[in-house]
């Protein structure tokens, strides 16, 4: 079995990591070079990194706080937000990111993904897809879940995985910040379409909601928590200790 991932997600605004509920009703949380250096000393097997109104407010991502953040932890750095150009790919992953995550920038401009690939290689692409349920259909929404598209989510990323993207973020905006569990059926649905990893984010609100998701969802390579995590609800050391009891493969 491939060891699971566990992977705290920072959503910066105005220089501060903040959460909502379903994309919405933002609340100052904490510094984000504090909180990128926790987690990297306290299990994180990976960290994201979302400037979250970039895209919305049309502007680059501020590479003076991911470089901050970038020089203080010591796993590998998946940074999205006003991803436009292979330009901002190169910026970004010259600020310190290991991976770039793009939402709006692809559903504008798809061949940007495929650009990337081939400038960067697959395994620094990532397709990062806002999801909501509208009329039973999955739609993929942009601009930080601000504006819904005509895009079918489970069409649109298998389009992306074919054209270069080597990782899925899988963002279901009905299950954001609820802490109710993770979006299983639209994960699911996910996992059979595509053969790169997916990484599961929207709807951890316990221990038990990441052991449902990896053993109802096994082909999930990792799941994405914000709030759980940033407000000490779950501590990655005691959830790895968990999971293992549960023989699910992490690193301790």
């Amino acid at each position: 079995m491939i060891t699971k991932r566990i992977i705290p997600c920072l959503d910066v605004k105005d220089g501060r990591v903040v959460k909502g509920v379903n994309f919405k009703s933002l609340s100052d949380v904490n510094d984000p070079v504090e909180l990128a250096s926790f987690y990297s000393d306290n299990g994180a097997d990976e960290l994201v990194f979302y400037d979250i109104t970039a895209s919305s407010e049309g502007r680059q991502l501020f590479t003076d706080i991911l470089q901050k953040v970038a020089s203080t932890v010591f796993i590998p750095l998946t940074v999205g937000g006003g991803i436009n150009t292979v330009a901002d790919f190169d910026r970004v992953l010259k600020s310190g990111a290991d991976k770039v995550s793009v939402n709006s920038g692809a559903i504008k401009n798809p061949e940007l993904i495929s650009e990337a690939a081939r400038l960067y290689g697959s395994q620094c692409v990532v397709i990062s897809a806002d999801v909501k349920r509208v009329d039973g259909v999955f739609r993929v929404f942009s601009k930080g879940g601000r504006e819904q598209t005509e895009l079918e989510a489970i069409e649109w990323i298998k389009r992306c995985v074919g054209m270069g993207a080597g990782e899925v973020v899988l963002n279901s905006i009905d299950t954001d910040g609820v802490k109710k569990g993770f979006d299983i059926e639209m994960l699911d649905a996910v996992c059979n379409a595509v053969n790169v990893p997916v990484i599961a984010s929207g709807g951890a609100g316990s221990v038990n909601d990441f052991i449902d998701l990896f053993k109802r969802v096994p082909r999930v390579d990792a799941g994405l928590a914000a709030s759980v995590f940033h407000f000490g609800e779950i501590a990655i050391p005691d959830l790895k200790k968990e999971l293992k009891k549960n023989d699910i493969k992490v690193r301790i």
